[in-house]
């Protein structure tokens, strides 16, 4: 075991031979869905959520390693290295006490202090720092030398305090206690710049033009709210603590006497203080602010997205999709099963009485011929307008569902060269309401075509750290695909590059193999594509669907290295597969531990008796219709006290937003959430819950809704 591997056992409280097992097998090119799923023996059944946590703080680990051996090199080529140090930098647990160690050894610019040891003051620091009570005056005649740049007493005192104040700066007890300070006591502030005090733009920060908040107290979207203020130029945003309780940490230790040396020694401390070591402590409280708001903003995005991308789908049903318009016409098109496109064209549903019948007679016509099973509404602007068109002036067959359907990032995906390779002789608008419909049928299959950026669900999402919210999205996509599966033979070039030991170049050859030789009629088939060697294979198996294939256990979740086991029980019950997947009584007679060998245990055999019993189950939830109250179509038909169903759009750490169908998602604050101290709205609420809520406020100026949950049920 690794010094490494015991740090991460440690922290993660977790046990060190899981530890060892979750980073060798990623050594081996194994993902995380893979050993989630299939190496539940070697994890002890670890979780994503840990085998990720694994993974990062590995990461994080390796960079500190990295880290030090950078400095340990620097150190040797200056031949500065002793024992000493190299063993306070090999113990280093974090990147900041690394730093802290590594700072008075730091090349540097030319500084005051630099320039002092070049004029032979460091002597007369030493003896200041020592506080014999003597007179530094006096101390300092001897070390007067004009041709050195000393021409007084004065300048000598001036170079060695200098000196002194850089040993402060980098003294690390001292910056330690500090940082303690800062951490408990800061205090956050904020101006606006008188320029721009007055400006329209500057508005939405109208709220931190004078504000003032402690550090331990201010939540993650303020500080980034703040930052993006300041970043625009609008605020003047500090960081500071008591100056009198600083200064007192700096001298607690240093100030030793009470002569005028030691006034010497204070002078240094309070110039050490306001010159390099508040700076660098702000420096520090912000970038440690920042990276605090933007782990906790990028959890809000994963959370929230991972809603989104496992809402319920329709399926494999027909539908007839609109992207609405109020001048240009509404774009109509009918997807097959699969979602191909069968027909589009444009329709003026909303542009007067005489367009409007014969929208209604055409939609009728389409209904009749196309046979769609839903009317998928894209909910921009026009979309109320024509959900209520369609529920009060088409006559549709018995049974069709009506939807409104949350469009964002459609325009994105219309424009993308997936949309344009999917449909070449289509323009943008007939691809926007492709994309409508089909996010109707498979949220997943299509929102995974769009970056996770464009679909609307974060907090402050561009001005957290871009990496970090990359990586988090993947994964969060990533373990969505998986957790779904993936029907091999009707999946998108994106979907496939998203399934466990694909890229997307494996996916674009899956796809070309499909279209050159058919469909696969098998998961051994995938072997067969160039690209896929043993290892991909491995990976992704388990997680590619082939309904009615040669074999039925390729519909689920059983890995292809389990098949045996299946094969072992049937013909214990003296029947095929297929029948043991088709009776519950026969699985039922199935006692596991006679298939318990040195690589699968009961962890992985109770998964296989599950997915015996439901095989190729979707984990998402039933599609169920939703409609916004008929009474409310704009901001203007709202009034307090009103009670409407509607649809959660996006999850803050401060609230969350709803769509009661009025194209203006309105706020329901943390603090109205529930009649209980929330202390987060994940907790409460997510992206896609259908909910009641209060109108409490309504500002029709500045297009802003409160609402309230408070005391009212959680479905709408």
């Amino acid at each position: 075991m690794t010094a490494r591997h015991r740090t991460i056992a440690e922290e993660l409280l977790l046990e060190h031979w899981q530890v060892e097992a979750v980073l060798r097998l990623m050594d081996e090119g194994c993902t995380i869905p893979f050993i989630t799923r299939y190496r539940k023996e070697a994890t002890g059944s670890l979780d994503e959520v840990d085998i990720t946590r694994i993974r990062d703080r590995n990461d994080a680990l390796a960079a500190l390693d990295e880290r030090k051996e950078r400095i340990l090199r620097s150190l040797r080529e200056r031949e500065l290295l002793s024992d000493e140090l190299e063993r306070a930098i090999a113990g280093a647990g974090t990147l900041q006490v690394l730093e802290d160690i590594y700072l008075p050894y730091r090349p540097k610019r030319t500084t005051r202090a630099a320039r002092a040891r070049e004029r032979g003051l460091e002597p007369l620091a030493l003896l200041l720092w020592e506080q014999s009570g003597h007179d530094p005056v006096e101390k300092a005649k001897t070390f007067v030398d004009s041709e050195a740049g000393i021409d007084d007493e004065d300048a000598a005192l001036d170079g060695a305090c200098d000196i002194i104040t850089e040993w402060i700066s980098e003294d690390r007890g001292i910056r330690e206690r500090l940082r303690s300070l800062y951490g408990s006591k800061g205090i956050v502030t904020s101006k606006v710049k008188a320029a721009k005090k007055n400006d329209r733009e500057a508005q939405t920060f109208r709220d931190y033009f004078e504000w003032g908040e402690g550090i331990t107290r201010i939540p993650s979207h303020r500080v980034l709210a703040l930052f993006r203020g300041e970043s625009q130029g609008v605020l003047t945003v500090k960081i500071g603590v008591p100056e009198a309780e600083a200064l007192q940490l700096i001298e607690h230790d240093i100030v030793t006497g009470l002569g005028p040396d030691s006034e010497e020694i204070q002078s240094a401390s309070r110039n050490a203080f306001k010159r390099l070591l508040a700076p660098a402590m702000e420096k520090e409280m912000r970038r440690q602010l920042k990276t605090e708001a933007d782990i906790e903003a990028i959890d809000v995005f994963s959370a929230n997205l991972k809603k989104l991308l496992m809402a319920p789908p329709f399926g494999n049903r027909r539908v007839l999709a609109v992207d609405p318009g109020l001048r240009t016409g509404c774009k109509v098109v009918c997807l097959d099963e699969q979602g191909g496109l069968l027909h589009q064209e444009v329709l003026y549903p909303l542009n007067g009485d005489s367009q409007a019948r014969e929208a209604a007679a055409r939609f009728g016509e389409l209904a009749g011929h196309y046979r769609p099973e839903a009317i998928a509404i894209g909910n921009g602007t026009g979309g109320r307008e024509t959900e209520q068109f369609f529920r009060n002036s088409v006559s549709l067959p018995e049974g069709v569902v009506v939807s409104l359907v949350n469009e964002s990032g459609a325009s994105v995906y219309s424009t993308s060269e997936a949309a344009r390779r999917e449909f070449p002789d289509q323009d943008a608008t007939v691809r926007g309401a492709v994309s409508i419909g089909r996010r109707l049928m498979d949220p997943l299959a299509e929102l995974v075509k769009i970056d996770p950026k464009s679909i609307g669900v974060g907090q402050y999402q561009h001005d957290v750290d871009q990496k970090a919210l990359r990586s988090a999205l993947d994964d969060t996509v990533e373990l969505c695909v998986n957790a779904v599966g993936v029907a091999v033979n009707t999946a998108s070039p994106e979907l496939l590059a998203r399934v466990s030991g694909l890229s997307g170049k494996k996916a674009e050859a899956i796809v070309r193999f499909r279209a050159e030789k058919g469909l696969f009629a098998s998961r051994q088939a995938l072997k067969a594509v160039p690209g896929i060697g043993p290892k991909a294979f491995e990976q992704c198996a388990g997680f590619i669907r082939i309904p009615g294939g040669d074999n039925p256990l390729d519909a689920g979740a059983v890995h292809p290295e389990n098949y045996p086991i299946v094969e072992a029980m049937a013909a214990d019950l003296g029947c095929t597969v297929r029948e043991l997947l088709d009776s519950r009584a026969l699985q039922q007679q199935i006692d596991p531990n006679r298939y318990i060998t040195a690589d699968v245990g009961l962890p992985t055999l109770q998964d296989i008796l599950e997915e015996l019993a439901r095989p190729g189950r979707d984990p998402r939830s039933p599609f169920a219709a939703f409609a916004f109250d008929p009474r409310v179509r704009s901001i203007d038909d709202l009034a307090p006290g009103m009670v409407l169903p509607g649809i959660v759009t996006n999850v803050t750490s401060f609230g969350a937003f709803v769509d009661v169908g009025v194209h203006n998602d309105g706020l329901i604050h943390i603090s109205e959430l529930a009649d209980r101290f929330v202390p987060h709205p994940s907790e409460v609420v997510s992206p896609g819950d259908r909910i009641h809520v209060l109108v409490l406020d309504i500002d029709t100026e500045r297009k802003r809704i409160s609402f309230s949950k408070k005391g009212l049920n959680r479905e709408g």
